[in-house]
């Protein structure tokens, strides 16, 4: 088992910038593998801006930040028709979403029909201005921050949108070495980012072909159903049946999609030609983690969402 040589590239390019993310950085590879978007959930201080800065240049693509507000509206970020008096004609004018890799920084701060306005993006990967439709490219990466801790002036995110993404990522604090690292390296915090050559341009456009032609089994994939559906009937697993009734809404038919496609991409970067039922493991709570509603009644009882999927996790087996 050998790490392919870009995983390598963008691992150090990112480590030489960000430190003590190593799991963020690893959810944005798999996110570019398979065309996922990421968000990304932790408090001010973690270098969430300087880690999707660090990973588009490690990818050699465009980058661009939007910070989302509470008066932001949809034309502020896919552009419009605007009129031009010496000609009398309107022209269209691109948005900063016509990037590569989009930073939704503070993403929950903008209004709901801002958010509507990115459905579209991240799904079909264009957006439709007037009476026409612009692709956004390929890759189109979309890397949303929120802040956990704050809950005036903001809009919680949407079922609908959240699902969108593959992803939801939830930095934490680094250990004491690392954090000693970042201190010695102070000098470099807010420094520009140098250049990079980025990954070969080939190998980035192969990745979704490569990504799926990593063999998944019959067995890996009834697996995968398995962990669904308990997240909705948990009282299909005799382990599970003491939370029967405490969801009130499970993971969806396409969560296990994107639970397949996420557990391929871990096996490409790891090197591997083959779903090994720890690459499932390795991803399932990123994954499932923001599809799940609990009932209150969970609370009562102690339950949390990644208690939950850790219980799942235990409890159900490969078939």
């Amino acid at each position: 088992m050998t790490e392919p040589d870009w995983v390598k590239s963008i691992r150090t390019t990112c480590s030489r910038h960000v430190v003590g993310q190593d799991k963020a950085v690893e959810r944005l590879l798999l996110a570019v593998a398979c065309r996922g978007h990421v968000l990304l959930e932790g408090v001010p201080g973690l270098a969430k801006t300087r880690l999707a800065s660090a990973f588009a240049k490690s990818l050699g693509l465009g980058f661009q930040r939007i910070s989302f507000t509470s008066d932001m509206l949809p034309g502020d970020i896919l552009g419009g028709p605007v009129y031009h008096p010496g000609t009398g004609e309107f022209r269209l004018r691109k948005g900063p979403l016509f990037h590569p890799v989009i930073l939704a920084d503070e993403f929950n701060r903008a209004p709901p029909r801002t958010h509507s306005a990115l459905l579209e993006a991240m799904q079909e990967q264009q957006v439709t201005l007037g009476e026409e439709t612009l692709s956004l490219g390929d890759p189109f990466l979309v890397i949303a921050t929120q802040n956990p801790i704050e809950t005036e002036g903001v809009y919680p995110l949407p079922e609908a949108e959240l699902d969108r993404f593959l992803f939801r990522v939830v930095m934490v604090y680094p250990n004491r070495g690392e954090e000693l690292n970042i201190l010695r390296d102070h000098s470099n915090i807010g420094q520009p980012l140098a250049e990079s050559e980025g990954i070969d341009p080939e190998v980035l456009s192969k990745l979704p072909r490569m990504v799926d032609q990593i063999h998944a089994s019959s067995a890996i994939q009834g697996y995968i159903v398995d962990l669904v559906r308990a997240t909705r009937q948990p009282g299909l697993v005799p382990a599970l049946s003491l939370y029967e009734g405490l969801v009130r809404l499970g993971a969806s038919p396409r969560a296990g999609v994107m639970l397949l496609q996420a557990s391929r991409s871990h096996a490409l970067i790891r090197g591997m030609d083959h779903v090994l039922p720890e690459d499932v493991q390795a991803v399932f709570e990123d994954v499932l983690g923001h599809r799940l509603l609990l009932d209150w009644r969970a609370a009562e009882k102690g339950l949390t969402v990644s208690r939950f999927l850790g219980e799942i996790a235990c409890s159900v087996s490969v078939v």
